[in-house]
């Protein structure tokens, strides 16, 4: 599957045109992971966005007393990382393979953010939607209260 075929499943990317997804799609690395192998770190610089291309990604978090519990399990087609393209700031959990051969796409945030700067359209899109989800997360939270 092409990476515009993927991106066209991503939430993220809902609302942006084939053209304007094949730009993002010149931008992302494709990666393969091993089971178990980091794709990255909590408390990593939050630098690159990470589209699922196949397999299955779990998000764990340490607790600062040490403990590691899972949050998530993604799959094809969902992001890992957007946040760091908000605020740049540390990642707030790690995301490992679970299954052999997950790939991702890895997408520089530096990339993406100079494409946004150069196509504001691109900019709008993303960042309304990242504000769609956040506000449906906190929502969420919200009513479980």
């Amino acid at each position: 599957m092409s990476a515009v075929a993927v991106f066209q499943q991503v939430e993220l990317f809902r609302g942006l045109s084939e053209a304007q997804l094949a730009e993002i799609g010149q931008l992302a690395r494709l990666q393969q992971h091993a089971r178990g192998q980091t794709i990255f770190e909590q408390g990593s610089p939050a630098d690159a966005l990470y589209i699922i291309h196949s397999g299955q990604v779990e998000i764990a978090v340490r607790t600062p007393g040490g403990d590691v519990y899972s949050a998530v399990y993604l799959g094809t087609g969902q992001v890992v990382g957007e946040m760091g393209l908000i605020d740049a700031g540390r990642r707030s959990a790690a995301a490992i393979a679970i299954e052999e051969g997950t790939t991702v796409y890895c997408i520089p945030g530096a990339a993406l953010t100079a494409l946004c700067e150069r196509d504001t359209a691109v900019g709008y899109i993303l960042m309304r939607n990242i504000a769609q989800d956040l506000s449906f997360k906190l929502r969420h939270q919200d009513s479980d209260a």
